[in-house]
């Protein structure tokens, strides 16, 4: 799996864990931070939510055609500037005022351009590497490694930001409670039923730090200090960017060959694939058909933060008993990941030293796994911004198991395509929202709630599930991707190209925002049953044109 590898892939995922750790941090918790601080609703949380998302995967567009012109490393060193000047601004605490949106606008904005600066850039690095023909290979085993350690900073965000959201409420005497913001907000604007009224005196009962207290005084203490709890969270990627470009420049030496665009290598007279006009075209024409049928899968995908977090909070159980409770600790999570990895390496292992090494520190890690779940409560209280971390664990868990089947199907010569993995990944997606259509059903409406949660909440197996299959989509589809795109681009317009496969997500991501348009319009399954229905078009559509797609890629 990592034999063989060249050092840089290592280095500059070391650097995009750190920097996605803290971009992770942060998204777990905005949605919850805009609603918590401004009041807003979920259709107007939802579109500048999707907003910044688009923005965040077009703005690789820009930077693609920047690194073109003045290269590759100089645009990622520049990204991480600018995105560290943003976080800085997303932290710095502000009233609910028109001051409060402008900075915080304005931050997105910075860390919109920065990530567009370094994210596409950074990988474009990694495949380059791959262009030496003694790695070429390796390189769709390559950007599978690479997106795993993208997603060991994700796992680890929403508990950090949890950890940090729960220490600054306990400072000033609370605990988070999923009612309590919509309420307060429902209080200070007057608008709050009599049930609700009463609903809020309770919640504030159950505060161990309040004693003596108006309901209006208690609103507005509760949300100013969870929305500067949450400013916090946001200051951890200030610090994980730091350590993102200590390393970046630590291990420079490693990749500083790969760091070289069309201009520069016929500058320096080096070897570059030559395509004809022709070649050309039908290779970018393929491109874009791929970029479109992803459009669909990122609308789905990026529900995450969204959606299925207000599941997660409005639908979902506060509470997880028995084996669920594995999943709700991020380091029971970390040594199974780890586990998975050592496992594979007894049978990989060449010796028989080896082998019983890697036994040996497996059951360890499943020992010290146990351990913890054996102190845990039971019932054990969680947050909706928890269930955001199924989603990397099971990448971070998946990944070795997905390229030894895949190198097996290789060595028997019946790999499926990178075009045909993209598509079977858009019905995997459907899947996903199946089940969230059968824990929905006989569930009130959104508007029905009216700011409260569900009488009668789902147990939280529901939504495990559904992240479990979307991963299974998500490593058929986003890793093989990334792959293909560095392997089909004309070199000429390489930048330009990954810009345009984030360019395809940042569309797909603005259409995220289509369920919380409809979040109070709708019954609740009928968003699940929009979203499950757009993979299956998607996924028909990739197949219909797969023969003119791989007859492109083949010249």
């Amino acid at each position: 799996m990592f034999k063989g590898q060249p050092k840089g892939l290592f280095a500059l995922a070391l650097a995009n864990t750190g920097e996605r750790f803290g971009y992770y941090t942060m998204l777990a918790i905005f949605m919850l931070f805009l609603q918590a601080k401004f009041g807003w609703d979920q259709a107007l949380s939802s579109q500048v939510y999707s907003i910044f998302l688009a923005l965040v995967y077009f703005m690789p567009v820009v930077g693609g055609i920047l690194a073109d012109k003045i290269g590759f490393g100089k645009c990622v060193v520049t990204g991480i500037c600018v995105m560290f000047a943003g976080y800085l601004a997303l932290s710095i605490p502000t009233g609910a005022n028109t001051m409060g949106i402008v900075l915080m606008l304005g931050a997105l904005l910075l860390i919109s351009v920065g990530t567009g600066l370094f994210k596409g850039n950074l990988q474009v690095l990694v495949g380059n590497l791959y262009d030496d023909p003694k790695y070429a290979s390796k390189r769709d085993s390559a950007f599978s490694l690479f997106y795993m350690a993208i997603n060991i900073g994700a796992m680890f965000a929403p508990s950090a930001a949890t950890a940090i959201t729960n220490k600054f409420l306990a400072k000033a005497g609370l605990i988070y409670k999923a009612d309590i913001p919509v309420l307060a907000h429902q209080y200070l604007d007057g608008t709050i039923t009599p049930e609700n009224t009463g609903k809020l005196s309770e919640l504030m009962g159950q505060m161990p730090g309040i004693e003596s207290m108006d309901l209006a005084a208690f609103s507005q203490y509760y949300i100013d200090h969870l929305a500067s709890a949450y400013n916090m969270g946001f200051a951890v990627a200030c610090i994980s960017l730091i350590i993102s470009i200590a390393i970046y420049f630590a291990c420079r030496s490693w990749f500083k060959h790969a760091d070289v665009n069309a201009h520069q290598a016929a500058k320096n007279n080096a070897p570059m694939v030559e395509l004809t006009p022709k070649q050309t075209k039908e290779r970018i024409t393929a491109l874009i058909m791929v970029f479109a049928v992803v459009i669909f899968f990122w609308m789905a995908f990026h529900q995450n933060g969204q959606s299925l977090t207000w599941f997660a909070r409005d639908y979902t159980q506060s509470y997880a008993t028995g084996a669920t409770r594995l999943g709700f600790n991020i380091w029971i999570l970390a040594l199974l990941a780890v586990s998975i990895y050592t496992f594979i390496a007894i049978f990989q292992s060449e010796s028989k030293k080896s082998k019983l090494i890697c036994g040996f520190v497996t059951a360890a890690l499943w020992g010290g796994a146990y351990w913890i779940y054996s102190g845990m409560p039971n019932p054990l209280d969680i947050q909706p911004q928890l269930f955001q971390q199924f989603n990397p664990f099971y990448v971070v868990f998946l990944t070795p198991i997905s390229m030894a089947l895949f190198e097996a199907l290789a060595r028997k010569g019946k790999e499926p395509s990178a075009p045909v993995k993209i598509g079977l990944g858009m019905f995997v997606a459907a899947l996903g929202y199946l089940i969230m259509i059968m824990g929905s059903i006989g569930q009130p409406s959104p508007a029905e709630l009216q700011g409260t949660v569900s009488p009668d909440p789902v147990v939280p197996m529901y939504l495990i599930s559904t992240y479990l299959v979307l991963t299974f989509a998500e490593l058929l589809l986003s890793p093989m991707g990334i792959s293909f795109v560095s392997k089909v681009a004309p070199p000429k317009v390489k930048g330009l190209m990954m810009g345009l496969w984030f360019a395809s997500t940042a569309v797909g991501n603005y259409l995220s925002s289509i369920p919380g348009l409809l979040w109070k319009a709708v019954p609740l399954w009928a968003n699940w049953a929009i979203l499950m229905a757009l993979c299956v078009i998607a996924g028909a559509i990739m197949f219909a044109m797969m023969k003119k797609i791989n007859e492109a890629t083949a010249s």
